[in-house]
């Protein structure tokens, strides 16, 4: 399969009743996206913070509790997503949220991927935000990895991971043609850091990147209180691709789906003869660096 239909969530934090409206809820926007063709479908960072709200607003106000609260639905959540994605055959990157591991203290923030057979695997938050640092004490993951699928091979790179190039051109030496980057941002600069950040990973390493970031006001949960985003997907602005980059853009904080459908040949052509070869060049700075740098 060279063509791979995307869709990039734009996804509004909803304070639930209980576990059933947020299964009618993921439920409605799957089938959506599934309808609209999508094949690859991608929700945000921390996207999973509304199911603190099922335990009142006592637990889901309190930054530590609704850690805890959030974590122990998680089983839910994959039966869910793993039933989601059987059911109209898809590949889903699930919202991210905390999840605490045996012999840990504190928290990962962690993105699973739900394939039609089940859960392929996760990826973990790389470097933490000051406030996930200093503040909610979230801990960062430990090691990267490339997820081999029918649609191609995919590297996830969460939030604040997409602002250091290091680790996505980890993801892309190692095989992935396809880069999913959910975010949560609480204001439009974060927003942009994040948005160039994507931009540039799909320049420097000739790639696609998708972007799906939480959008609206949250007043139940202090963590996610404002969230301020586009959902996007990017490509390099060269050969096969839009010449601006953009494939696909949302309005700001608007709920919904974007959609694209990327090729990739388009990929690889562009890598192999493309305007500028970025990829194929990348090593070629680190003997001009080694060269040194001449001040005065």
């Amino acid at each position: 399969m060279t063509d791979v239909r995307i869709a990039a969530a734009a996804w509004p934090l909803d304070e639930l009743a209980d576990f059933t409206a947020y299964e009618v809820k993921l439920s409605t926007w799957v089938t959506e996206a599934a309808a609209r063709g999508a094949e690859l479908l991608v929700f945000p960072e921390y996207g999973a913070m509304e199911l603190g709200s099922l335990a009142g607003r006592a637990i889901s106000t309190d930054l530590e509790a609704c850690l805890h609260e959030v974590a122990r639905w998680k089983p839910q959540v994959d039966d869910l997503h793993i039933r989601l994605a059987a059911r109209f055959g898809l590949h889903i990157l699930g919202a991210s949220g905390p999840v605490f591991i045996e012999g840990q203290a504190r928290p990962v923030n962690r993105a699973t991927l739900y394939g039609p057979d089940g859960i392929l695997g996760h990826q973990d938050k790389q470097i933490m935000t000051r406030f996930e640092r200093e503040i909610w004490f979230v801990d960062p993951g430990q090691g990267l990895r490339v997820f081999d699928t029918p649609l191609g091979r995919l590297g996830i790179a969460i939030c604040y991971d997409s602002e250091f190039p290091l680790l996505s051109r980890a993801l892309v030496e190692a095989g992935a043609e396809i880069l999913l980057v959910p975010s949560c941002t609480d204001t439009f600069r974060g927003f942009t850091r994040v948005r160039v950040g994507a931009m540039a990973r799909a320049l420097e390493n000739q790639c696609v990147v998708v972007h799906s970031p939480t959008v609206g006001l949250c007043d139940f949960c202090p963590a996610v209180d404002e969230n301020v985003g586009s959902a996007a997907i990017y490509g390099p602005p060269d050969l096969g691709f839009p010449e601006n980059g953009i494939f696909a853009e949302s309005v700001l904080n608007q709920p919904g789906w974007v959609y694209a459908t990327v090729s990739r040949d388009h990929i690889a052509r562009v890598r192999r003869d493309g305007g500028v070869l970025n990829h194929l060049h990348w090593d070629e700075q680190a003997p001009r660096i080694a060269a040194g740098v001449v001040t005065g």
